[in-house]
């Protein structure tokens, strides 16, 4: 009970508080927006491609074909198109053939732009960010 009566008396003072520096809310809320952009990547690759993939893009040998250092990221539309589309069938990454299923995954544009932009920036790739338009462009040409 002394802990509730408390807070309730604290609760001006943090609305006090919290409405300070309104000036740079335009800024802080940019930063936000670019943090939980890569946040959301992260999450939708541990939803969504972890389990073949692995944690740290490795893949598994022989089996799904590793996203760390992958080659097959160069062909940004091709990339765009597998998460969309899916697979079947033999592709060649880093040089070594993989023959399975991957099944299209049901994102919307903006969450593949997110995931692949966190793949391009993460398990040693190079790099590179994929647009939410760009994978509207790849989407309307299936």
């Amino acid at each position: 009970m002394r802990l509730a009566k408390l807070l309730f008396a604290a609760l001006p003072f943090v609305l006090f508080v919290s409405s300070c520096g309104e000036a740079n809310h335009e800024e802080s809320q940019e930063k936000t927006d670019e943090s939980a952009a890569q946040v959301s990547g992260e999450d939708i690759y541990k939803r969504k491609c972890v389990s073949c993939h692995m944690g740290g893009g490795d893949g598994i040998a022989n089996v799904y074909p590793p996203l760390a250092g992958s080659d097959y990221l160069a062909n940004k539309e091709g990339t765009i198109l597998q998460v969309l589309a899916g697979s079947s069938g033999e592709i060649i990454v880093n040089g070594k053939k993989y023959n399975n299923t991957m099944p299209p995954q049901q994102l919307n544009d903006n969450e593949v732009a997110a995931v692949l932009t966190y793949v391009y920036n993460n398990m040693g790739n190079k790099g590179g960010t994929v647009t939410a338009e760009e994978v509207k462009a790849v989407r309307a040409k299936q």
